[in-house]
C-alpha cells in the first residue's frame, strides 16, 4: 500500500504541473492573470472552487488528525498548498494509515 500511495503522490505532482509549468513559462508569475483565467468561465470556476474547497477540507482534516495524535501535519499542508490536493491527499492518507498501523502490517496467509 505504501508503494501505491507514493506512486499516486508522484502522479499527483506530475499531472497538474504538466499544465501549470507551460502556463508559467509563457506568462510568468502573473497572479492576476492566473486568477482571471482560473475563473474565466463556469467550468473553470467549477474545477477551481472544487479544488479550493477540497484543499480546505484536507487541511482541516490534517489539523484535526494532528490534534488527536496524528503526524505529518506540516508536510500535508505544504504539499497541498504548493503542489495540490492530488499530492496532499495521498500523503495525508499515508500518514494516517501509518499511524493507525494499517501500512506495514503483514497480512496473514489465507488457508485454501
Amino acid at each position: 500500500m505504501r508503494e501505491l500511495l507514493f506512486g499516486i503522490i508522484g502522479v499527483g505532482i506530475i499531472a497538474p504541473y504538466t499544465a501549470f509549468v507551460p502556463w508559467l513559462w509563457q506568462h510568468g508569475l502573473d497572479v492576476m492573470l492566473f486568477v482571471e483565467q482560473m475563473f474565466a468561465n463556469c467550468i473553470a470556476a467549477f474545477f477551481a472552487l472544487d479544488v479550493i474547497v477540497s484543499a480546505i477540507v484536507l487541511i482541516a482534516a490534517a489539523v484535526y488528525s494532528h490534534r488527536h495524535g496524528g503526524r505529518g501535519l506540516l508536510g500535508v499542508i505544504v504539499t497541498t498548498l504548493l503542489i495540490g490536493v492530488s499530492a496532499g491527499l495521498p500523503l495525508f492518507l499515508y500518514y494516517r494509515w501509518r499511524d493507525e498501523n494499517i501500512i506495514g502490517k503483514k497480512r496473514p496467509v489465507r488457508a485454501q
